[in-house]
């Protein structure tokens, strides 16, 4: 989160007051507006309008410019000024600036509105400051509600072995966050800014939102702690809903608790909503409240050596009874010398006389009394050492003690007996205790208000988790060596009269436990409500996850209004579940995830060794971290695996919607460096050897044109790219600008924010790159020889056909294209040219049905079989289906070549069908001819072209007088004289167009006497026009229909002399049809029949 800083105005020695007058008049205003230049705007709140996340990415907490010096010593550096300050100046600025949390800024303002104090300095140390909040937020509702039950349950051994294991995985997680907050300024958001800016925002983000869950339910047991004191032991009676039998006993509890749990969530959040300074001023109360429980709890532990307490523990048997019905712990008693019965015996027996009839184990056992504290020396250490684990409702019984059976158990559950409420075993005691041990992050939260923020969190962080580990240590010994084992095991303390049992041990009364323990929940309850809403405040404020901006906003003083809605909300679900044993491990299960996460963080930033990791706290070390990181992913799946499970699916679903609609943020996290080790790895490896036929893909390098809007001209060539790739492998998107980068640099990076969005848009998964050269040959030729790094270099090369090279003005698009073909030729690399690409589908279409059209004339690899392949794996191409043509000439056998054809598709796993299409030599055709005729005059005109603009006209002019006279005096021959008979091979058109001259009565020219002309044609270019004439009849007869029709793309002359007649033959070539794809081998085998 960005941080607002109060700035003393200080004139320097020149008497300058503008300082002053920048700084509002005595208001505290941001560092930003003491350096900022005077045209910039300025929000009301003195916030640097903008984004304020740019923030982090500069050097020092100031972001904004320096004002230089008007000193003639540095007049070198003048010019750089604006952006390199001078470092008196730099120095001054940041000797004079105090930062102060994010907050909320309370309502001690003017009427002006302007604030009472306009400067604090932060002056809390290291006790005040992070070791009593610390100890505060650990010592809670779990140590005076269910610290005795867990002892008594795991036993001291199982109970040390639990909170031992708890407290070691907070003191690894405090090392780790003492090392990422010594590395400089942590402001508002604590943890989550932690992780976040060394993690990146998805983890920050995914993180920061369950540690919010965390808090939120932490507010909500924290009120269920304070109900339960409420109707157990402060007013029993003051219950809403009665149990009507002893079956509904349960449920009308729980009833109860949810109905005063909704009132006291309420009653607190207006507390919140009013003034979160009431809350601050009582926190030392509260304090002092949990301190004077945990000393009256070791001042009873030591007067039990000395006397122990009057509470005593009725037992039946070896069971323990609960004691608020009856007085008298026996069967019967003697009154006035005659035997009467108890209140007891009316609780096992029909009737008060002594013939009645009673329960059978009633009858069988004799009811015993034995002290419920028995003293710190009584040995009853040596019972409680193992655990006791017991299914719901089972009696809880004194193992020790000798008893006789009943044989008939099943009124028992009416009987005055203590029960277990719930099924116990050792998992389950793990997530119940785990919360108390947490609230380490109170110091971090608070480092804006410390004197020594580098100092002071790592001393009182870890010296106020030693301090409560002792306390639990010892509580743990000292419980277990001076209590009953059948009132450890008491959760509620219905065998000691309806008292707390720590409460039972401690000095003077039992009322300063129940009394203390209130206000300590209801104090962390109000920190709870007050603590949650602003951490989902700073996650919205930082943007990254969209739905939640709304949540950044509340009242005009930054009080989170509709965070603490939402807060209240989903601490009311915790209310609802109304049990304080189910909601601490959902509670565990955040805050593990948390710490896992920063110890994962300092881990990663160790590894690393990243340059601007230099934390002041230097007792950490990697191995550390990640033993902490592996407990804290231990302890969840302890605890509870399925809410484990649940908790790592929130943080995952919330990870991959801020990776594909959160906003875009660089914080400089530990990931990235991460990636880009793990990238140069892989590189090198990746150089060593080049991959095998097995693993070739296509790895793209896409050519793109830019308009002169710099807009992406050709938005299906990447629709086209993502249909092939499907997110596999590695995708270039380039292009081209022509000019030097002096002057076009800012068209270049607009280009390519213009590539990535049309990428983004077109689901293009790869980098984009636009490079600046003189021209666009040698700009082609550069990305062609350079594009890439190591072995992740491009293999293939697409690009549109240039459509309108006939109509260009100069040959360059012509002359760019060949070229561009001879590289990736000589580079060795694929080129796969479409032709019509705006006629492509796009992601959103389905071609349903047709078929892809493989023309396979010539073998350069088999690219041509494996591109049809990968375009089916998509959802546009996939119901297409496959046909392969091939050639035969005279000599071959059509018939045995389908047959070898269809073997090999079988045995390179493709389903194709195959089709033989037989080319006879024949008889250069008259079209074909003219064909090359025309070719051939056009390129003699475009070699003119070269010349001035008036000898380029009269040329033309020249050659257009010279054809039409040659044509006129051909015509007045043929006019005269009956044409002889030529064997020639005429097509259809033309000699359906030759009869019906002559029927109309026109003058034909005659064939024969053009045969001067054809000549003087270069032979080489007639068989190439003949190749590609016949080679389109037969395309276009069997394809014409087809999705998309594959062709090898015939290589340019060797000589450049014949690169004007190339374009040409491609035309012919494609002539008839509508989506072509030209493909050119790069030389290497790319498929394969083995496995």
């Amino acid at each position: 989160m960005p941080t607002n800083f109060t700035v003393v105005p200080v004139k320097d020695a020149e008497g300058d007051g503008d300082s002053a007058a920048a700084a509002g008049g005595g208001k505290p205003v941001s560092l930003n507006n003491i350096f900022r230049d005077d045209d910039r705007d300025v929000n009301s709140d003195g916030s640097q309008s903008g984004d304020d996340s740019q923030r982090e990415s500069r050097p020092f907490i100031l972001d904004d410019d320096v004002q230089p010096s008007n000193g003639k010593t540095m007049a070198l550096f003048e010019e750089e000024m604006d952006s390199t300050p001078m470092v008196s100046s730099l120095l001054n600025k940041l000797a004079n600036y105090t930062n102060l949390t994010q907050g909320v800024r309370e309502h001690e303002e003017a009427e002006d509105g302007l604030r009472k104090v306009a400067v604090m300095v932060p002056q809390m140390g290291t006790f005040i400051g992070v070791y009593l909040p610390c100890m505060q937020n650990i010592l809670g509702v779990i140590l005076f509600l269910r610290l005795t039950w867990i002892v008594g349950t795991a036993g001291i051994l199982g109970s040390f072995a639990i909170v031992s294991v708890c407290c070691a995985c907070t003191l690894l997680t405090a090392i780790s966050m003492s090392a990422i907050a010594t590395n400089g300024v942590v402001p508002a958001g604590g943890s989550y800014y932690m992780i976040s800016r060394s993690l990146g925002p998805e983890f920050g983000g995914a993180v920061g939102l369950c540690f919010y869950l965390g808090t939120t339910f932490a507010g909500s047991l924290y009120i269920l702690g304070t109900i339960e004191i409420l109707l157990t032991y402060i007013v029993p009676t003051a219950t809403v809903f009665e149990a009507t039998s002893v079956e509904g006993e349960g449920t009308a509890a729980l009833n109860n608790v949810r109905v005063y749990g909704t009132c006291c969530l309420l009653l607190m959040a207006l507390i919140v909503f009013v003034g979160v300074k009431y809350v601050n001023k009582l926190a030392l109360v509260f304090l002092a409240c949990v301190m004077l429980s945990i000393m009256a709890t070791y001042a009873g532990v030591i007067k039990t050596v000395i006397e122990p307490p009057e509470f005593n523990v009725c037992l039946l048997g070896n069971r323990s009874l609960t004691n608020e019905k009856f007085e008298v712990c026996a069967k019967t008693e003697v009154v006035n010398n005659k035997t009467v019965t108890t209140q007891l015996w009316r609780l096992f027996c029909d009737s008060e006389h002594l013939n009645a009839s009673c329960d059978e184990y009633f009858t069988l056992n004799n009811v015993t009394e034995i002290r419920a504290i028995p003293g710190l020396l009584s040995g009853v250490l040596k019972d409680n050492l193992w655990g006791d684990y017991g299914p719901a409702g089972a009696v809880i019984e004194k193992k020790s003690q000798g008893s006789v059976p009943a044989q008939d158990t099943s009124n028992d559950i009416y009987k005055p007996y203590v029960f277990n409420d719930i099924t116990t075993y050792f998992t389950l005691l793990v997530g119940i205790y785990f919360p108390s041990v947490t609230g380490i992050m109170a110091g971090s939260n608070r480092s804006g208000d410390l004197r020594d923020a580098q100092r002071s969190i790592p001393f009182g962080t870890i010296m106020a988790i030693l301090t409560t580990s002792f306390f639990y240590i010892s509580c743990v010994l000292l419980f277990g060596a001076c209590i009953e084992g059948v009132v450890l095991r008491d959760k509620f303390g219905d065998s000691v009269r309806k008292n707390p049992v720590i409460g039972v041990l401690a000095w003077p009364s039992p009322w300063v436990i129940v009394i203390g323990s209130f206000f300590s929940c209801c104090g962390a309850g109000l920190q709870s409500l007050t603590g949650a809403p602003r951490l989902l405040q700073a996650i919205a404020r930082d943007g990254i996850i969209p739905f939640l901006q709304i949540f950044g906003h509340g009242k005009a003083n930054g009080e989170p209004t509709w965070a603490l809605l939402l807060t209240v909300g989903i601490c009311e679900i915790g209310i609802l579940i109304a049990s304080l044993d189910d909601v601490a491990p959902i509670l565990s299960m955040f805050f593990l995830m948390c710490y896992l996460f920063v110890n994962l963080a300092c881990a990663v930033q160790t590894l690393l060794r990243t340059p601007n990791w230099r934390p002041r706290f230097k007792f950490y070390h990697w191995t550390l971290s990640f033993f902490g990181m592996s407990l804290c992913l231990s302890l969840m799946f302890i605890s509870s695996w399925y809410y484990a499970l649940v908790a790592m699916v929130i943080a995952g679903c919330i990870y991959k919607y801020i990776e594909y609609r959160g906003a875009e943020t660089e914080w400089g996290d530990g990931l990235r460096g991460l990636s880009l080790n793990a990238a140069r790895y892989a590189l090198i490896r990746l150089e060593e050897a080049p991959p095998h036929t097995k693993n070739w893909r296509p790895q793209l390098l896409v050519l793109c044109k830019l308009d002169s809007r710099l807009a992406v001209k050709h938005p299906r060539l990447l629709s086209f790219t993502t249909q092939l790739k499907a997110g596999k492998g590695l995708t270039i998107v380039s292009s081209v600008l022509e000019g030097t980068f002096m002057t076009r640099g800012p068209d270049a990076k607009t280009g390519e924010q213009n590539l990535k969005a049309a990428m983004a848009a077109e689901r293009t998964k790869g980098f984009s790159h636009v490079v600046v050269s003189s021209n666009l040959r040698d700009g082609f030729s550069l990305l062609i020889q350079s594009a890439g790094l190591g072995g992740m270099k491009h293999n293939a090369v697409l690009m549109a056909w240039p459509a309108g090279w006939k109509q260009a003005r100069d040959s360059s698009p012509r002359r760019n294209f060949i070229e561009t073909v001879r590289e990736t030729t000589e580079a060795h690399q694929a080129l796969l040219v479409a032709k019509n690409i705006d006629h492509f589908p796009g992601n959103q279409e389905r071609l349903e049905g047709g078929r892809i059209d493989v023309w396979w004339i010539v073998h350069d690899g088999g690219l041509l079989m494996l591109l049809p392949f990968l375009l089916n794996q998509h959802k546009v191409w996939r119901k297409c289906k496959m046909r392969i043509f091939t050639v035969a000439q005279m000599d071959d056998n059509s018939i045995q070549m389908k047959k070898d054809l269809q073997m090999f598709l079988y045995h390179l796993r493709l389903d194709a069908e195959v089709e033989v299409v037989e080319m006879h030599d024949s008889d250069i055709s008259a079209f074909t001819y003219e064909k090359t005729l025309k070719m051939e005059q056009r390129s003699q005109m475009l070699k003119q072209m070269q010349l001035s603009r008036t000898e380029r006209e009269r040329e033309a002019q020249l050659i257009h007088d010279r054809n039409t006279a040659s044509h006129s005096t051909k015509e007045d021959k043929a006019s005269c004289s009956v044409p002889d008979r030529v064997h020639m091979t005429w097509t259809k058109d033309k000699l359906i167009n030759e009869r019906n001259k002559h029927r109309e009565g026109m003058g034909v020219k005659d064939v024969f006497n053009m045969k001067p002309e054809w000549e003087n044609l270069n032979q080489s270019n007639v068989r190439r026009m003949h190749t590609a004439v016949k080679l389109n009849e037969v395309v276009v007869k069997n394809s014409r229909d087809s999705q998309l029709v594959l062709l090898n793309m015939p290589g340019p002359p060797k000589s450049k002399k014949g690169d004007e007649n190339y374009m040409e033959f491609l035309e012919v070539l494609m002539e008839g049809l509508d989506r072509v794809l030209l493909v050119r081998g790069g030389g290497r085998e790319v498929i394969t029949i083995y496995s």
